[in-house]
């Protein structure tokens, strides 16, 4: 079965390489990623969001959302607190080029960000096309405040624990479940509640 990661980035690379408004190929550096210690460094960050015409800043709070963790800029690399793969990150910078860059009428890039009172709209300059930049949800994020041993539900795995589990992190709770890598949504049970730290198992 195909990474959903891997299928998502795989299917905005396909869109973005259409010819830009400077009549170039857009093509997005690949991310090279590495692990530096308890950190994970995204080495050519630079050069990726120039590519993509974005601030800085703004890619960088997106990807710290996405894995759940804290991040820097770091002179022309990104670091982020915690250990991730290459394509863990791959395929959360190609679910950026889909919401924030590539248009959904011509599917160009020629797109900017523009923001209108509590709006955030992407306006292409290719087509004159716009849409409102619609953030992605957690399915799971209305869990209840209180959780207890026992219960049953479906969680998306955002990324691995130093011990290689899965963990999913809902509302203030952070959910660890073995036998998962990130991508995958799955049914689990709570076997253990530690304060903000909770222990699953993975249902069939």
């Amino acid at each position: 079965m195909t990474d959903p990661y891997e299928a998502l980035l795989k299917h905005a690379y396909t869109n973005i390489t259409e010819k830009s408004g400077d009549e170039g190929r857009f093509i997005v550096p690949e991310a090279r990623v590495f692990v530096e210690g308890k950190t994970t460094v995204i080495e050519n960050f630079s050069e990726i969001v120039s590519v993509l015409r974005r601030e800085p800043d703004g890619v960088l709070k997106y990807l710290c959302g996405e894995l759940g963790t804290a991040g820097k800029i770091d002179s022309s690399r990104a670091v982020f607190n915690g250990k991730f793969d290459k394509q863990q990150i791959g395929g959360i910078i190609g679910k950026y080029i889909e919401d924030y860059v590539i248009c959904s009428e011509c599917g160009k890039p020629d797109t900017r960000l523009v923001k209108e009172g509590r709006t955030i709209t992407l306006k292409c300059d290719a087509c004159g096309g716009h849409r409102p930049i619609r953030k992605r949800k957690a399915k799971t994020e209305n869990i209840s405040e209180q959780v207890e041993e026992g219960m049953e539900m479906e969680v998306d795995i955002q990324f691995l624990s130093k011990r290689g589990d899965g963990v999913a992190k809902i509302g203030k709770y952070t959910l660890y479940v073995t036998g998962t890598k990130p991508g995958q949504r799955v049914k689990v049970r709570i076997t253990r509640v530690a304060g903000m730290i909770v222990f699953t198992e993975k249902m069939v």
